[in-house]
């Protein structure tokens, strides 16, 4: 099954499963005129699609076995229960249907939890069984088929991938200790059209100018018949969704997307609406900054927060805020390591729940960063990236974050290697920012803060 006919199947079911378990609990409860009530349920119907969708819940990619999805389904599920219950009691008059019970929707969310959870497994493990007999058809030059082997590696792709060289004689095989199979394109593509090979996608490296016409005819007739194709870097984006470090140079931005760079409008109502909700967080936030304030200081008698110059949107430097989760005479690497002995047991506790966080609010009341973007980094730590990162200062074309896109998708980065690996999500996040990526953002950080996966 495609990917959009799964997405739609499951929009499908998910609208079946809200107005089949709304009305069995309303008939359960004795609640309603005895009659199936399907229009007041647009709006329950909707916040809880919504809330599925950016958390990537119609993405056949996703997967849906992993405790991760799981726990971020159930945040999802109780977003679009609090969003119901706003609308049906704050926002719409007095004689909306489903005004007559609170209960009745509480449960009916609870309800469809591991119902919505049950299918999306069903549709997922049908999805992993059909891709077991699809390949990944790599087409590039003998390097390019070794990046991106290592690429897969590191990517956990289980998949089977051949690779292909496009140059007959390059296609000497891997090592016996190596995964894998390397053959020459054009045998490739004579048994994917006599239907020999099950192709799920065909990759390019953009560099392969070395097509012979006929292969490239061949493989366009394939495309113009349904076989997915992607460029590398496309395929980084739609699969893994970063762009990969070898397409930048100094004209990658004058590329699509950058909306956020294009269009002043979209940073205008980014501003307003960081204002707006940090000034709300920071108030809501102060009981616990205040609790948690007071347990360094007992720890240690040292101060409370921790203040370093961070570098912010266009290379501007400025004072970040944080709880101090180190012993005040700490030294040593600018990273912390699993275990540090430098860490406080308040600041184990602060750095799990991301809790030592909430004073960069103020910052963001501030305007030098914004609630949703990539990391600040300390100021010594951006010149040695600088010197050993070409394009790295790409970043530093919007505010820097609370939290962002590489911080929900990648550990915590202790070396320049994890700085790369975070940058390629960094450079999506710039190149496709919108609204609906920052509320996945939100989720994601929910989730990562209630499951102490911070460090």
């Amino acid at each position: 099954m495609t990917s959009r006919l799964t997405g739609f199947a499951l929009v499908l079911l998910d609208i079946f499963a809200a107005v089949a378990v709304f009305n069995l609990v309303s008939f359960a409860r004795g609640v309603g005129a005895g009659h199936t009530v399907v229009t007041p349920l647009a709006a329950p119907i909707g916040a809880f699609i919504l809330a599925t969708y950016l958390v990537q819940g119609y993405r056949a990619r996703t997967d849906m076995l992993s405790v991760d999805y799981a726990s971020q389904h159930v945040i999802a599920t109780i977003g679009a229960l609090v969003a119901t219950l706003l609308l049906t009691y704050v926002v719409f008059p007095a004689g909306y249907e489903l005004q007559s019970s609170r209960f009745v929707i509480i449960l009916s969310f609870v309800t469809l939890i591991p119902l919505s959870l049950g299918y999306r497994r069903l549709f997922y493990l049908r999805n992993v069984a059909a891709r077991e007999g699809r390949s990944i058809v790599f087409v590039g030059d003998r390097q390019s088929c070794d990046d991106f082997r290592e690429e897969c590696r590191k990517m956990d792709v289980r998949q089977r991938i051949i690779y292909s060289v496009v140059v007959p004689d390059t296609a000497a095989p891997f090592g016996a200790s190596e995964d894998g199979e390397l053959r020459p394109f054009s045998a490739v593509l004579a048994d994917i059209q006599e239907h020999r090979i099950a192709v799920e996608a065909i990759v390019l490296r953009e560099s392969a100018r070395e097509l012979v016409p006929e292969v490239s005819r061949r493989l366009v007739q394939l495309y113009f018949a349904g076989v997915p194709t992607y460029t590398l870097e496309l395929f980084h984006e739609i699969y893994w969704q970063k762009i990969p470090l070898y397409r930048l140079n100094q004209t990658w931005l004058f590329q699509e997307g950058f909306q956020i760079a294009r269009e002043p409008m979209f940073e205008r109502g980014k501003r307003v609406a960081d204002l707006l909700f940090a000034a709300l967080a920071l108030v809501l936030a102060f009981p616990f900054i205040a609790v948690a304030g007071l347990a360094i200081w007992l720890e240690d008698h040292g101060a409370v927060f921790f203040v370093q110059t961070r570098i912010g949107k266009n290379h501007l430097p400025f004072r970040l805020f944080k709880l101090r989760t180190m012993h005040t005479e700490a030294a040593g690497a600018p990273y912390t390591l699993p275990g540090d002995r430098r860490i406080t047991r308040v600041g184990r506790l602060l750095r799990a729940s991301r809790l030592d966080e909430l004073p960069q609010l103020w910052n963001v009341v501030r305007g030098d960063m914004s609630l949703i973007g990539p990391r600040a980094e300390w100021d010594r730590l951006v010149e040695d990236y600088e010197r050993q990162i070409p394009c790295y200062h790409f970043r530093h074309l919007v505010k820097p974050g609370i939290t962002g896109w590489a911080q929900v998708n990648y550990p915590y980065g202790a070396n320049v290697d994890d700085t790369l690996r975070k940058l390629e999500y960094d450079l999506y996040y710039i190149r496709h920012f919108s609204f609906r990526l920052d509320a996945t953002i939100v989720l994601k950080t929910i989730h990562i803060m209630l499951f102490g996966k911070g460090r």
